[in-house]
């Protein structure tokens, strides 16, 4: 009976011992102390502790405290993801989508991808959404991407809202909805996705589901400008040009065309080119000078 309850003890101590150890290795990764967490993990790993195991995962998949190596990462990650870790299987995913650490294989990255989106965890359910749209690693199958885009979008992953707007207002037949197409891209594009809010501005300047609007086009497409967004910026151009939304300004679109096709859009510089020969050489100066301080300010001061 002794030895029973000595035993009891033990793993009682121990159990504490581990958790206590673990929080002190939690607290030396917080302020940046990796060799410290090294010594806390590392252990605690090897013993089966799931939550060391993840975090040695981190700590070799970044180079904190350890020689970076991607291999050793995925070592971690599987026996942690094994005992019901609810982040490593989304790790796994990735490394296995990208092939980090190990040979790129899709099916295997659905595989963890899937495991992570069945436990609830809104980037893994996006991500398998993903690869059901496209029919990586998986069978392409709109009807299955939806319902796993839906379940992360329902819970604000911004990307699943993203593309499901995208699905809906690009789809023919019985998937395009043009409502559901803005209830996604105006979540999305309230919390600052790009893509959600030049969408956002494209539906209202061109009547796509909702009213003729372009004060509201207007609106979206300079948010996304703002954020650098090279199609927007040709966006707000051809509005500033033709004066729709906006008093005509040729030297406003000017500056916006040229601001777009400096960040790679390339239509957006045939556009300024055509709109350059009806413009004065100082209409031209203006227009570049203040496409020049828009883009230093990093968007904040652009003429308006």
């Amino acid at each position: 009976m002794k030895k029973l309850f000595a035993g009891i003890l033990f793993i009682l101590l121990g159990t504490h011992v581990s958790a206590q150890d673990y929080v002190i290795g939690r607290k030396a990764i917080n302020v940046g102390n990796y060799d410290a967490a090294l010594q806390e993990f590392l252990p605690l790993a090897k013993q089966g502790h799931a939550h060391a195991q993840y975090d040695l995962g981190l700590m070799y998949f970044n180079g904190y405290g350890v020689v970076k190596d991607q291999n050793e990462a995925v070592k971690w990650f599987k026996l942690a993801a094994l005992q019901g870790h609810d982040d490593a299987p989304l790790a796994l995913g990735s490394m296995y989508e990208y092939g980090k650490g190990v040979q790129e294989n899709l099916t295997e990255a659905a595989k963890w991808y899937k495991l992570s989106a069945e436990q609830g965890d809104a980037s893994g359910q996006s991500f398998l959404g993903l690869m059901y749209l496209k029919g990586r690693g998986v069978l392409k199958d709109t009807t299955e991407a939806i319902k796993w885009l839906e379940l992360a979008a329902e819970q604000g992953n911004v990307p699943a809202q993203n593309n499901l707007g995208h699905i809906y207002l690009n789809s023919e037949g019985a998937l395009k909805d043009f409502n559901k197409a803005l209830k996604w891209y105006q979540l999305a594009a309230k919390e600052g996705s790009v893509n959600a809010q030049t969408s956002l501005g494209y539906m209202y300047s061109t009547a796509r589901g909702v009213l003729l609007d372009h004060n509201e086009a207007i609106k979206w497409f300079q948010l996304a400008a703002k954020q650098g967004d090279a199609k927007a910026q040709n966006n707000l151009g051809s509005m500033y040009e033709l004066g729709s939304g906006v008093l005509q300004d040729n030297v406003t679109a000017h500056m916006w065309y040229n601001i777009s096709s400096a960040n790679g859009f390339v239509v957006a510089g045939k556009h300024r080119n055509e709109l350059s020969s009806i413009m004065t050489s100082e209409a031209i100066e203006k227009a570049t000078a203040m496409a020049r301080e828009c883009m230093k300010s990093d968007y904040k001061n652009c003429g308006y």
